[in-house]
């Protein structure tokens, strides 16, 4: 459970100490990414870049490390606010070419993630089958305007805030 502190039911979950537990958990929700379907000639031939903003970045790892396994080859733009907000460096570098944008320009490239991307795509000139971006719902908005002119294939993940999981409230 990768879980940044907000409100109230965030910092209770964070105060939680080794040996504390949950009454229930749900999950996971959704469905599987496309290229699980994929056979592993076809994956090793892709190149893929994934966007991932803030905790996005938790649901980014396990789908890289599988495309690794595959044979696909990865760039991941890891954005935040500031440097002391990234996760997953260490762990997403051991899988993929891992680039940072910070907004504060604390650490690696100073700027929207879009701006990095441009910087990959444009002056860099590296080509992508697919992009897949996780993160804030304006982050992966202006991922996908910036994807558009491009005829970039972009999935981006839509996941609502839910109080409970279990669509009780319908």
């Amino acid at each position: 459970i990768v879980t940044q502190q907000i409100g109230a039911s965030t910092s209770e979950i964070c105060s939680y100490e080794e040996g504390d537990s949950f009454a229930d958990v749900v999950g996971p929700l959704g469905i599987p990414s496309d290229f699980t379907e994929m056979h592993a000639e076809e994956l090793a031939g892709k190149r893929y870049v994934f966007i991932a903003g803030g905790v996005g970045t938790a649901p980014v790892y396990p789908q890289v490390k599988w495309l690794h396994a595959h044979g696909a080859a990865v760039d991941v733009i890891i954005g935040a606010k500031s440097k002391n907000m990234l996760i997953y460096i260490d762990e997403m570098s051991k899988v993929a070419n891992v680039h940072i944008a910070t907004d504060d320009g604390s650490e690696g490239y100073k700027g929207m993630v879009t701006g990095l991307l441009e910087e990959l795509v444009v002056k860099q000139g590296k080509k992508y089958d697919e992009c897949v971006c996780i993160g804030p719902m304006i982050m992966m908005k202006f991922v996908c305007l910036t994807t558009k002119p491009w005829e970039l294939q972009t999935t981006v993940s839509l996941n609502a805030l839910m109080v409970d999981g279990t669509g009780m409230c319908g």
